[in-house]
């Protein structure tokens, strides 16, 4: 056996392991759970209050815009906090291209502004 089938042995073991380790685990925690459904159990909680409406509620497209919009600027400036450690080491090329960067997001936070998507109704 050489080292090319070894890897893939390895490789091949880690795989069933992770496919067998989860499947097995659900299933016996499946088995030895208890399960008494009541109908208390299966209401939806509310911050304690009883449900008073359906829970498929439409919701305008704008909230999820808005959440989106939050998420991608939010993930964006992670970016910036390892150029900021690095920032001495790194050079003027580096601020140009965070400068470049940062232009790019202030022209699609102008152009959601535009668009009137950040205007919460």
């Amino acid at each position: 056996m050489n080292l090319y089938e070894n890897n893939y042995l390895i490789v091949t073991v880690f795989l069933l392991l992770g496919i067998l380790l989860p499947v097995v685990a659900l299933f016996f925690g499946k088995l030895l759970r208890p399960n008494v459904p009541t109908k208390g159990k299966q209401l939806t909680y509310e911050s304690g209050i009883e449900p008073f409406h359906q829970a498929n509620v439409r919701f305008h497209a704008r909230y999820y815009i808005f959440g989106l919009l939050f998420v991608i600027f939010d993930v964006e400036t992670v970016f910036l906090y390892p150029w900021a450690v690095a920032y001495e080491k790194l050079g003027l090329f580096a601020l140009i291209e965070m400068l470049i960067f940062v232009v790019m997001l202030l022209i699609g936070l102008i152009y959601a502004w535009k668009k009137k998507v950040l205007k919460w109704l």
